[in-house]
């Protein structure tokens, strides 16, 4: 592509202690931008000053919710090296959220040479300290001035970045969930293989309920039956029960996760028994309550594993692995987080290095 580069002229000061980025609240100096329209296609890639957008009331969007993002980092090694963990399983996936939600897609190096433009002009922003990164968010959204349920016929295209350390306050340590009995995130058929905002909206009220109770995410169950397993939060999640990894399968409501995806790969190169299949709550409670739940944990490009030691649901609760973190959970983060950060071999041909 041929982009337009506009730089600031008013920087950013940038974070002094990098133990306090938190998530998703520091944004650095740029954007990428690119806009569609309907006869023309994808158009005037640029990078420009972050800022704000000037949106029309009627701006489609904001009715219909027709848009779709995607989630990834950018890793600091210890020489220096940015680079990015598997960019194309998120163009690919960007991808299909877009056919879904009737948004015109991208080619997949065009999704990834304008974020990796993007982080060599603000890679002074991605972070030294061990356990942080620059977190990516591509997005795309309806932009039609009119009101009418219909594909619109115009978008924009962004990336921004956010310096940010741990997901969760909590780190790596287990994290508390209950599993919502009420609220449902989606049925298949429906959006929730995608990562669209509307699945994460449905969602705010049972995290909140959670949250209050003093629950750090939701466990959800499917959508038709609320008997099986599908995610937890804003997560995929995995147990381990009788020397067995056991993860919910991709029926089309279960966002098919790029960490899922790595962890499964690794798993099953170190010799696990890999299952994908549904799982029924009262089935993995049973298996808490009998001792052969070993260990339980959430995968999503966030928080990387987050492991679970305690679990709620209706009147059933169970410690998982006497609250502690486990070996295969400790291993999957050490491997995952190695190859990103660059401490350990890329053997998998994972990363893509943005700078040298």
């Amino acid at each position: 592509m041929d982009i337009r580069i506009e730089l600031t002229q008013n920087p950013k000061a940038k974070p002094t202690d990098e133990s306090k980025l938190g998530f998703g609240r520091i944004f650095s100096d740029h954007m990428f931008l690119m806009n569609y329209t309907d006869g023309i296609g994808w158009h005037d890639p640029r990078i420009v000053p972050y800022g704000p957008f000037m949106l029309d009331p009627a701006c489609m969007v904001l009715h219909y919710a027709q848009e779709v993002f995607e989630g990834m980092k950018a890793y600091r090694t210890a020489d220096g090296t940015i680079q990015l963990f598997r960019p194309y399983e998120n163009a690919r996936r960007f991808a299909a959220s877009c056919e879904r939600l009737c948004v015109p897609q991208m080619d997949e190096d065009m999704f990834v040479e304008g974020i990796t433009k993007l982080v060599e002009i603000d890679q002074d922003w991605v972070p030294y300290s061990p356990e942080t990164s620059l977190y990516l968010r591509p997005f795309v959204f309806a932009t039609d001035e009119h009101l009418g349920v219909h594909a619109s016929k115009t978008y924009q295209y962004a990336v921004i970045a956010a310096p940010s350390g741990c997901y969760y306050p909590e780190g790596i340590n287990p994290v508390r969930i209950y599993v919502e009995s009420r609220d449902v995130r989606a049925v298949r058929g429906g959006t929730g293989y995608t990562k669209c905002g509307g699945n994460y909206a449905a969602s705010i009220r049972a995290g909140q309920i959670a949250e209050d109770r003093g629950y750090t995410q939701v466990l959800w169950l499917d959508g038709v039956e609320q008997k099986y397993i599908e995610e937890v939060g804003s997560m995929n999640v995995m147990f381990k029960i009788n020397g067995k990894i056991i993860t919910p399968a991709l029926t089309g409501s279960v966002l098919p996760g790029i960490t899922r995806m790595s962890c499964l790969e690794l798993l099953r190169n170190w010799g696990y028994e890999v299952e994908e299949r549904l799982l029924s709550a009262e089935e993995l409670f049973d298996a808490a309550e009998s001792g052969a739940l070993e260990e339980a944990w959430g995968t999503g490009t966030a928080a990387v594993v987050s492991p679970i030691g305690e679990m709620a649901w209706d009147e059933r609760s169970c410690i998982v692995n006497e609250g502690k973190i486990g070996p295969t959970v400790q291993k999957l983060y050490d491997t995952i987080t190695g190859i990103q950060w660059g401490k350990l071999e890329d053997t998998m041909d994972w990363i893509l290095k943005v700078t040298k």
